[in-house]
Parts: structure tokens; C-alpha cells; sequence
């Protein structure tokens, strides 16, 4: 199903408008030029991106800089899924006019969802950070939200892994010094497909398993070939 009746599909994402793109597209070479200007800034294998079509972008993350690399450093625009503690004065004014998704990581947020799949039928991206929330960037913690936006749209997944947006021991806000390396590896594509309502949950733990299994991979794969590693747990008592 496609066009205007794929948003009748349950959850229903008519009632919800597709977030602001104007800056997220437009303004993104100037945002790269200056992110560049303080960060050496590597995409590996932006080649494998899908060109066209819905994808739900995954990622470890390790730093409070990683959802504005996504959107930016992705070789689509991609609406992050954002913690909604962040839209507040004027930063929470710059993520909604850049296009990213408030969501409230701690009980369903039905609205986030739909605007999600709003993106996704448009055939946008949307980004998705499956650890819930910024740590060792393992892949320890993972969330099955990614797994069910791509169940019910038949979305690509396409795993990403940040390495070097925080230093070893830097607390939770840190930022990498000024001309730190910043890799950023794009990994290979998992095709999901879609599944109608009802939903079983089996299906869905079934395929978060395998997505979480790919991204494993993927992470072991990305640091052996930038030689990097990751930074570790945050500081003592540093809890997000």
C-alpha cells in the first residue's frame, strides 16, 4: 500500500504532520562545512545507504553529539528520535525547525510513533538509537522500537556506528577536543518485512534479535577496520 492510503494503516500517521525539513535538507552543507571546521568528520561506506525509500537508521551511542552527526552526516536527512528533555528554549526551538521527533523514553509515546511512521511512508528516515539512552555505546541495552517502526512499514534498516564522538572517560555532555577524529561507518542494509496488524510479539523479538545480532557484527567490523575503540562506561554515577 502506498501514497496518502498508507497512512490509514494502523497506527494511523494522518493525523499527525511530517516534521519541518527546511533546515534539515537546505541547511545541511552549511552545518557540515561548519561541524568540519572543528571535527575531522569520516563517513565509511555512505555508498551503501539506500538512495530512495523509507529507512530506519540505528545506532550505538556514546555522545550527546551523535543524533546531530545522524542527521547531518547520514547520506539522507534523517528525523532523529530525539529525548524529549532536549526540546527546551532555544535549543528545543533549533531541533523542531531541523526536523527531529520528541520522544518520551520512559512510557509509550504513542505521537512520536506516528511521526515516525509518517517519515517512513513519506519515504523518509528516521533515526533510532537502541540503547535508549548515551553509555559505553556496546549495544548491551537494546530497545525493540527500531524492529517495529521497520515491521510496520517494510523499511530498510541500516545500522550506523559512531566511534570518537566522546573521548575515554568523558562525562555525559562532554564534547570530543577540538580536531578529534570522528568515524562514522555505515553498515549494510537489513530488509524487514512488513507485517499487518496484528502484530504477534514473538515476530517482533524475533527480528530486534536479529537487528541487535547485525549491529553486533556491524560495531565489531567498524572498530576493526578504523582501528578505533570505543570510550568506555561514563563516570561513576553519571546516569542518563
Amino acid at each position: 500500500m502506498n501514497g496518502a492510503s498508507a497512512h490509514l494503516e494502523r497506527p494511523r500517521s494522518d493525523v499527525v504532520r511530517h516534521p519541518q525539513r527546511w533546515l534539515l535538507t537546505a541547511g545541511r552543507p552549511f552545518a557540515r562545512w561548519v561541524v568540519r571546521r572543528r571535527y575531522d568528520v569520516r563517513v565509511h561506506h555512505p555508498e551503501r545507504f539506500p538512495q530512495h525509500g523509507p529507512v530506519v537508521v540505528t545506532a550505538n551511542h556514546i555522545g550527546i553529539i551523535d543524533g546531530p552527526l545522524m542527521a547531518l552526516f547520514a547520506p539522507r536527512p534523517v528525523h532523529a528520535l530525539t529525548k524529549i528533555e532536549m526540546f527546551k528554549g532555544a535549543l528545543g526551538r533549533f531541533l523542531m525547525v531541523a526536523g527531529q521527533v520528541p520522544l518520551d523514553r520512559f512510557r509509550t509515546d504513542p505521537r512520536a510513533v506516528r511521526i515516525a511512521l509518517r517519515v517512513l511512508r513519506d519515504g523518509g528516515a528516521v533515526g533510532v538509537f537502541p540503547e535508549g539512552t548515551r553509555g559505553n555505546g556496546e549495544l548491551e541495552r537494546f530497545q525493540r522500537g527500531a524492529a517495529y517502526l521497520a515491521m510496520v512499514t517494510g523499511a530498510l534498516v541500516v545500522p550506523l556506528t559512531f566511534l570518537g564522538s566522546r573521548e575515554p572517560g568523558g562525562h555525559t555532555n562532554s564534547l570530543p577536543p577540538r580536531r578529534a577524529r570522528i568515524d562514522i561507518v555505515v553498515g549494510h542494509p537489513m530488509p524487514v518485512d512488513a507485517v499487518p496488524w496484528p502484530r504477534a510479539t514473538s515476530r517482533l523479538s524475533a527480528v530486534s534479535d536479529d537487528l541487535h545480532e547485525r549491529m553486533l557484527t556491524g560495531l565489531k567490523d567498524a572498530l576493526a577496520e578504523t582501528g578505533r575503540s570505543l570510550p568506555g562506561p561514563l563516570p561513576s554515577g553519571e546516569v542518563l
